[in-house]
């Protein structure tokens, strides 16, 4: 199929821009059904506890509560949260309601009532008598602690993953290739060094909510706020032990997820409910809940072993990354992976590596998915120790970058082997250093008033799915008078991927944009797809509307002959109509879309999957220029520059706010966001008071381009845009502090204390 490109690289509008902005009803809250019973949790206050005894009986008794539970009401059935193809890699160490609690936020109980007064009230009117146990809250310390966050004998990890809950340990492992050590001895020069990311939250505008109610037929219904509709379904079925038949999951709009959403965080409680009592019911978390008992990145410490020859030549890497999963185990194994796979292969260079981790429980809030899923920690820490290793050799930082990173058609050992056969990052490098005008600024420039500007550099890579493992999968059809309706598994989430993937169409179809109307995502209408994470959406599923689109065409072909009783291979389809340039004969496809509603014994759809053995990464430039205050340690962002390789920009001004969007997030990562817990495992960042989001005045200028490469495997050469765009603002950010006043801080965030600290220490 030979199509040229009309809508694809172009920007035109969101197809739900104008409902979006003018408050159509179409956010979850929005459709819930008025007379739906309100939920809400009795959480802990303890970071780890059992449950003695839990009195109900007053909080039963208040006018309008329908329903109250608690672990002796819920099946006894371990699941995982974790949003994942099945088998799930994370374990299998949840409850709906357990009698351990793990952390402080924990669900205890679960109340229901016809208002929010009446289960606020019955929520203070149950009494639980907890024997509170030793928390582990040192992520450090929690490898073969003689506390166990999980003794229980159900536990269960179906993949082979090196979890041993005897151990706390919710994965364990590594690879090497080459000899590491040898390597490292040998080298001119070395730096080792550790690094500390904490755990972030999303802070998306729209928290956690759900609600659920049983159709005529008896079968639980859940709308849910998710990144992971088909996940969905098959986590409640686990967790409420009945057949996935009985389930159907639809999602409306999202209000924002970033990775939050990939992981069931309130859909059980709901659904519990709704079984128990035959009733709609509806959970929506307050921003305090999203702050205390959500699914925020996993902090990691991330140590790097990185050594070069006298000419700057890198040698050998080894990366060993310890991860705080929290109480319970979602994407635990899986996060920790892309810290060294990630980060590591973004130099071609050295002869070895090796990559070993330890994820670990501890009684603090269970981490989970957040855009760039472990990679941005791990780019954190690899990039700064090449950032290190420059000012140890006296090399600038693009200088030794230019030596060492990876080119296209390079064999990647350090990613699964893979070979690159797509690569614009010395492209993006270039690009960036004019747009930042580096050998200006670098590496600093005293602004004479106590205040000096640095200016720093990083590199990132992600993925495009997950090789081997993700599904996408969509349904075309023509309808009368000659438009389409395209059913999508994957869940737009924002991001805008009901447009793009209708410009995909839009193209392989040559109709105008406006002839696709797409639909999704409704697990009993749409075909399955493994949803919207792990970068996955435009590459996957937009390779699948490439090939359904294609087997339309053919189908369109095969009618074409049939209504005007000529040889298929005669005809042609230029979108709008079937002809036959000899003859002059012709049949429009308004015409054919009519006639197969009537006598006709083959319907016009095409259905097509696909999968993909690779996952061919974006790559990314970051510079950032940061003022620092030598007296005080405050630090101001006064530019960001980014040069992105997504391969084929579908839409670019979607494609912009993507980057946008996570740059403004890797800069609250890098200067702002802070998770600390008290002795006692409550975290103290509750709120948005507490826990500091970058507004418009604290990102400078932000100043995105794009550097196309065109990637083989890729709808119209397009590679992912989701994730890449968080992972260099940290260790840029850091870098250019660094070169600023000399000295380096090596944990996130990096605080105006931390460097006041850092430069009365130098």
């Amino acid at each position: 199929m030979n199509v040229k490109m009309r809508t694809v690289n172009t920007s035109v509008k969101k197809k739900d821009s104008k409902a979006l902005v003018t408050g159509k009803p179409v956010f979850t809250d929005d459709l819930a059904p008025g007379d739906c019973l309100i939920v809400k949790v009795l959480r802990s206050p303890h970071a780890h506890a059992l449950i003695r005894q839990i009195d109900t009986e007053k909080a039963e008794n208040v006018d309008g509560i329908a329903c109250i539970l608690t672990y002796r009401d819920v099946p006894g059935k371990r699941f995982t949260m974790a949003g994942q193809t099945y088998p799930e890699p994370s374990p299998y160490d949840r409850l709906i309601l357990d009698n351990r609690m793990r952390f402080v936020g924990d669900a205890a109980a679960i109340v229901a009532g016809e208002t929010e007064e009446a289960v606020d009230h019955a929520l203070r009117l149950i009494k639980v008598d907890y024997e509170v146990l030793e928390p582990v809250l040192d992520f450090k310390k929690a490898k073969d602690h003689t506390v166990l966050i999980h003794p229980e004998d159900n536990w269960e990890s179906l993949c082979p993953v090196g979890a041993d809950n005897r151990r706390n340990l919710c994965a364990s492992g590594g690879e090497e290739h080459g000899d590491v050590d040898g390597l490292l001895n040998q080298c001119d020069y070395v730096v080792e060094q550790v690094y500390h990311t904490k755990a972030n939250q999303q802070a998306m505008m729209e928290t956690f909510r759900a609600y659920s109610y049983l159709d005529a037929y008896g079968r639980l219904n859940m709308v849910a706020s998710t990144q992971v509709t088909f996940h969905v379904r098959r986590i409640l079925a686990h967790a409420l032990d009945i057949p996935k038949s009985r389930i159907r999951v639809i999602k409306p709009r999202i209000g924002g997820g970033f990775g939050a959403k990939q992981t069931v965080v309130a859909e059980v409680y709901p659904a519990i409910v709704t079984m128990k009592t035959g009733r709609a019911a509806k959970i929506i978390y307050s921003r305090y809940e999203s702050q205390i008992a959500s699914s925020p990145r996993h902090e990691m410490e991330v140590r790097v072993r990185v050594g070069a020859d006298k000419n700057g030549i890198l040698q050998a890497i080894d990366v060993y990354t310890l991860s705080n999963t929290g109480a319970y185990g979602e994407h635990g194994p899986t996060t920790v992976g892309l810290s060294g796979h990630k980060s590591i292969p973004l130099y071609r260079t050295p002869r070895a590596f090796r990559f070993a981790y330890d994820v670990v429980y501890t009684n603090c809030m269970s981490a989970g998915a957040y855009r760039g899923y472990g990679a941005t920690q791990g780019i954190f820490a690899v990039e700064s120790a090449i950032n290190e290793l420059a000012e140890k050799i006296g090399m600038d930082k693009v200088k030794i970058r230019e030596l060492n990173m990876v080119r296209e058609g390079d064999v990647m050992p350090a990613y699964y082997g893979e070979t690159l056969k797509s690569c614009a990052l010395d492209r993006c490098m270039a690009h960036a250093k004019k747009m930042m005008d580096w050998d200006k600024k670098y590496p600093r420039i005293d602004m004479g008033n106590g205040k000096v500007r640095g200016v720093g550099v990083a590199m990132a890579m992600q993925g495009s799915a997950i090789s081997g493992v993700d599904v996408a999968s969509v349904e075309l059809r023509l309808n009368d008078d000659g438009f389409y309706t395209l059913m999508i598994g994957a869940s737009d989430m924002g991001t805008g991927c009901d447009t793009t993937l209708a410009q995909v169409a839009a193209d392989c179809l040559e109709c105008d944009l406006d002839q696709i109307v797409v639909h999704g995502t409704d697990t009993d209408v749409s075909p399955y797809d493994s949803g919207s994470y792990a970068s996955s959406t435009m590459y996957l599923t937009g390779m699948a509307v490439v090939k359904a689109c294609g087997e339309m065409r053919d189908k369109i072909l095969d009618k074409g002959a049939e209504y005007l009783s000529c040889e298929k291979k005669s005809l042609e389809f230029d979108g709008t109509r079937v002809w036959q340039p000899e003859s002059g004969l012709e049949l429009s496809l308004k015409d054919i879309g009519n006639k197969v509603m009537c006598f006709n014994e083959k319907m016009l759809s095409a259905g097509a999957s696909h999968t993909s053995p690779v996952s061919p990464p974006p790559f990314m430039v970051g510079m950032a220029e940061v003022e620092v205050d030598q007296e005080t340690g405050e630090a101001e962002l006064i530019d960001y520059v980014a040069v992105v390789d997504c391969g084929t920009t579908i839409n670019p001004n979607l494609a912009r706010i993507q980057t946008e969007g996570g740059l403004a997030q890797g800069i609250g990562m890098a200067l702002y966001e802070d998770i600390t817990y008290t002795e006692k495992g409550q975290m103290q960042q509750n709120s948005f008071m507490q826990y500091k989001l970058p507004s418009r005045l604290d990102v400078g200028t932000i100043r995105v381009e794009f550097e196309s490469s065109y990637e083989p495997t890729g709808p119209f050469g397009a590679k992912s845009i989701g994730e890449i765009v968080i992972n260099t603002p940290s260790p840029a950010i850091a870098d250019a502090i660094a070169n600023a006043v000399g000295a380096r801080v090596r944990e996130l965030p990096v605080t105006a204390e931390k460097i006041y600290r850092c430069i009365n220490n130098k």
